[in-house]
Parts: C-alpha cells; sequence; structure tokens
C-alpha cells in the first residue's frame, strides 16, 4: 500500500508498505542481480549501507541455481538472508539485450541462454511462475522493452501486445497466489509503461493499464538510447496518468542528476547498476563530484574519499588505499568502492526524502545539479 505524505510540485514524499516492511519513498533499490550485489557485498552489508530494497534478476536465477532451487530453500529472502523487500524484475530487459537470441511470438519469446546456450522459453505465465517461485515482494510484469528510436508501428504493435501481456500475468499471479503452498500469497505486481519516445502511445498504455489496478506501475524502456531530455519528457508526459495512489518506478535510471530530475518529476522508486558497476571501476561519487580513484594524483592523498562522506570506507580508509587495492587487482579494492557508491546513493535518497519533508526540495535541487554531475 502507497501512502502519499507530501509533495513539493510533482514531487512526491511517501510510505510503501509491503509484507516485508515498510520503505520510505522516494527509494534507490540496489540492484543483485543473481541475489548479490556484484563486489563481495553481503545483506548484512546492505542494512549498514541504508538499503531499503534490494532487486534481483529473474532471468539470471531462472538459469542459476533455478528458480525451483530457491523455492526449495524457502524463497530468496531466506536464500540470502535478507528480511526487507526484494522486487524480482521480469526477465523481459534480459530477452531485450539477448535480442540476436530470441523470437518473440504471442505466446512469449523463445530465446537462447548465455551460459550454455540451451533454448528457453518465457512468456507472461512463466514469468510469473519463476517470480513466485523466488517468493520477492515485488514481481515485474512481463513486458517487451523496445529499442528506441524504433518505427512508430512497431512500436505501437509491441505495446499492444505487452498490454495483452500484462493482463495474463494479473491472471496468472492472482492464481498463484491463491495457492495453499506459495512462499509469499501477497507477492505484490507492478505494471510496466512502454511506447518508445513516442509521447502519445506512452500517455494511451498508462491509461490502459492504470484500469488494471496492479500495485506500482513502472516506467521502462528508458535509458537505452534516448537522451535524457527525451527521457524527462516522457515522464513529464505519463506522470499524470499514473495512479496517484500507487508507487511509480523508473526502470533502470541512473546517475544522482537523472534521479534528482526524475524525483522532481514524480517518480518514486528508482534501481541502476550504475553505482556498483562504476564503483569496480574506480569511478566515485562524492558529493563534490565525480572522482577516478585510480588516477595518479590519488597516490599519496590520506584523505577519505568524500571528507562530507560517513560510509565505513571514509570513516576507516584513505583514497591512496583504496587506489592501491584497485591497482593491485586486490578484490577488498572492489568491495570498498561499491560499499561507498552504494552508501552515497542511498544517502541521496535519504536526502532527498529529508528535503521533501521541509519543503526544500526545488532548493536541493538547485544546489545539487550543476554538482554531482561533473567530473572532478
Amino acid at each position: 500500500m502507497y501512502t502519499l505524505l507530501k509533495t513539493e510540485g510533482a514531487a512526491r514524499r511517501g510510505t510503501f508498505t509491503t509484507v516485508h516492511g515498510t520503505v520510505q519513498t522516494p527509494a534507490f533499490m540496489n540492484v543483485g542481480t543473481s541475489a548479490a550485489i556484484k563486489g563481495g557485498i553481503s545483506s548484512l552489508d546492505l542494512k549498514e549501507l541504508k538499503c531499503q530494497v534490494e532487486l534481483c534478476n529473474t532471468y539470471h536465477l531462472h538459469i542459476r541455481p533455478g528458480d525451483d532451487v530457491v523455492r526449495d530453500l524457502g524463497g530468496l529472502h531466506r536464500f540470502m538472508n535478507w528480511d526487507r523487500p526484494i522486487l524480482t524484475d521480469s526477465g523481459g530487459f534480459q530477452v531485450f539485450s539477448l535480442a540476436s537470441l530470441r523470437k518473440i511470438e504471442e505466446a512469449g519469446v523463445t530465446f537462447s541462454s548465455h551460459v550454455d546456450g540451451r533454448r528457453i522459453f518465457m512468456g507472461p505465465e512463466e514469468s510469473m511462475r519463476i517470480q513466485s517461485n523466488l517468493a520477492s515482494t515485488i514481481a515485474m510484469a512481463f513486458d517487451e522493452c523496445i529499442e528506441n528510436p524504433s518505427p512508430r508501428d512497431y512500436v505501437a504493435q509491441s505495446v499492444a501486445r505487452t498490454t495483452r501481456w500484462l493482463r495474463r500475468c494479473k491472471a496468472e499471479m492472482d492464481r498463484l497466489n491463491s495457492l495453499p503452498d506459495t512462499i509469499n500469497p501477497q507477492q505484490m505486481l507492478f505494471g510496466i509503461n512502454q511506447g518508445g519516445t513516442y509521447d502519445d502511445i506512452r500517455i494511451q498504455h498508462m491509461k490502459d493499464i492504470a484500469q488494471l489496478d496492479l500495485d506500482g506501475y513502472a516506467i521502462g524502456g528508458l535509458a537505452v538510447g534516448e537522451t535524457a531530455e527525451e527521457m524527462y519528457r516522457i515522464i513529464e508526459a505519463v506522470e499524470p496518468f499514473a495512479p496517484k495512489d500507487k508507487p511509480r518506478y523508473l526502470m533502470g535510471v541512473g546517475t544522482p542528476v537523472n534521479i534528482i530530475e526524475a524525483v522532481w518529476r514524480g517518480v518514486d522508486l528508482f534501481d541502476c547498476v550504475m553505482p556498483s558497476r562504476n564503483a569496480r571501476h574506480g569511478h566515485l561519487f562524492t558529493w563534490d563530484g565525480i572522482i577516478n580513484i585510480q588516477n595518479n594524483k590519488y597516490q599519496r592523498d590520506d584523505s577519505p574519499i568524500d571528507s562530507r562522506c560517513d560510509c565505513p570506507v571514509c570513516r576507516n580508509h584513505s583514497r591512496a588505499y583504496v587506489r592501491h587495492l584497485l591497482r593491485a587487482g586486490e578484490m577488498l579494492g572492489m568491495r570498498l568502492a561499491v560499499q561507498h557508491n552504494l552508501y552515497f546513493y542511498n544517502t541521496l535518497m535519504e536526502k532527498i526524502r529529508e528535503n521533501l519533508d521541509q519543503g526544500t526540495f526545488a532548493r536541493f535541487r538547485a544546489e545539487n545539479l550543476p554538482v554531482l554531475g561533473r567530473r572532478i
């Protein structure tokens, strides 16, 4: 259940209550693709890093260890020892990214495993069954993620099919949640708005799926080739038609600047691999901008990554040490870098919520937009 506490313009401050706890929104969901954050971060670490929701990947967990294995071990929460909400994506984006190996039909999609090449079929019902086995808090509907730009005719046909698939997802989710042996019978379903960069198709699709009274609504198919300005324009076009009493989730976005701008336009939830992926290459977010810790100028720098950060890394280690570890190929270097970036993102969301509470988000946005995206 989503409760809207306060607004500032289109920006929303709320709470999202689930069977696995209440999420303070706006929130960033930390991406643990195969039931772990890359970089050696455990579920226990995530609590210290202020993570509220972890996102896991339906496709990858279906491939290995197998969703039936996770089910036999009590579901994802028990499997990874995490007692807060988990969102599982539907596998749709992975099918999109494996484009050369796939065949899309009305029933679903046939594609090849990236691990061993075996042929896999996934449609709305299969995706819901896999996610029910994983027993996540929130399951995402199975959709087609369209490349930007794509021809208008194809986008229109794809969106119509995604709507038909969504109805099938809802019916199957309702059936699975009614079974006596379902691990999480209160699993929620989020629908996904698609439509490429065509405002009118996006708006009509949001109107259509809003009628299904789902637990939340995502805006998908962005950050896949269009400009940031196009992305902001689409959010602004779609937002008035997204249900006010349900959380809005912008999938796969993005930079700190993207997040601030999307919150400003009415988005509640985010996820992105960027903080962990960038960290593993030494690109670290700070309140003064982005640094590349591998640069020579940090070789003898005994200050923390960010003097304004109180993460476990900044409290205990220097730039020089983190740089040394990464340059030496030490696993600990990646772990420390990822810890810092995740803490930064979760603290950014905390500050956004505080400023929304105080009615000062416009000022926070004006002060931080010019700073957070710059490279030092």
